[in-house]
């Protein structure tokens, strides 16, 4: 099981005069999609870094499976997060990319050879195990990336803006991947700009704004039938820009 309940969360960044997420509160169900839209600065990747543990938030818990996990390190989590600029180390290869985590955690070996392996399969990259990762294109990079997450097991995988720092010929090979993981049944929380994406594969989708979930619903619901006016303004801004 990976249910998530974030609670009562705030997060006041030193200096602001505002909070970014405000009294956040989400239920995350085991195997559940649920892709965060919305403006840029309302909140969604504060919250995705609180989910992560790359951020403490100043007020409220995130339970994982009932236990609150807010002073849990990342390392130490069963969340794994791919973020927008890959975060590979371009001094390693790709196989000690993926390789990471897992020698962290002091995996034998020829498990850690079973499980890169493995993880070059599914992102349909098994030949370029000894490449530099500065040799990869965007897409291969992030998919090299989500490899690594996976490799280590986790229950939740997060995902900040994978596609944005992408070419558009490149976001195809990354959405397909994230389409299998989906199917899989892969507990996935999204922060992403790709609306068709969110209408095609989501169970659920979460508008943000100024750091509150203003609407949340079905991806019928959300993208049909947006119950306030300022879902329906960012929605119809959104296809403006596209059709620009």
């Amino acid at each position: 099981m990976a249910s998530i309940s974030c609670q009562h969360i705030y997060k006041i960044y030193p200096g602001a005069t505002a909070p970014s997420v405000t009294d956040f509160n989400l239920e995350i169900q085991d195997k559940e999609f649920i892709i965060f839209v919305g403006p840029s600065g309302c909140g969604k990747t504060t919250l995705l870094r609180i989910l992560g543990g790359f951020l403490q938030p100043s007020e409220g818990k995130v339970l994982f499976d009932g236990e609150d996990i807010v002073s849990v390190p990342p390392y130490k989590r069963e969340i794994n997060t791919v973020f927008q600029k890959y975060a590979l180390f371009p001094h390693m290869d790709v196989y000690d990319n993926i390789a990471f985590g897992l020698t962290l955690k002091k995996e034998p070996k020829d498990v850690i050879e079973q499980k890169v392996m493995r993880m070059l399969r599914l992102v349909s990259l098994e030949d370029y195990a000894h490449r530099n990762v500065t040799e990869l294109s965007g897409g291969q990079q992030q998919r090299i990336a989500i490899a690594r997450a996976l490799a280590m097991d986790p229950d939740v995988i997060l995902f900040d803006e994978p596609t944005s720092a992408l070419d558009p010929e490149m976001v195809g090979e990354v959405l397909d991947l994230m389409r299998d993981l989906a199917k899989d049944g892969m507990t996935m929380v999204v922060v992403t700009h790709e609306m068709a994406f969110a209408k095609e594969v989501s169970d659920r989708v979460v508008f943000m704004d100024q750091g509150v979930i203003l609407e949340q619903g079905s991806p019928k619901e959300v993208f049909g039938n947006p119950k306030e006016p300022r879902t329906r303004e960012f929605l119809s801004r959104y296809l403006e820009d596209k059709m620009a």
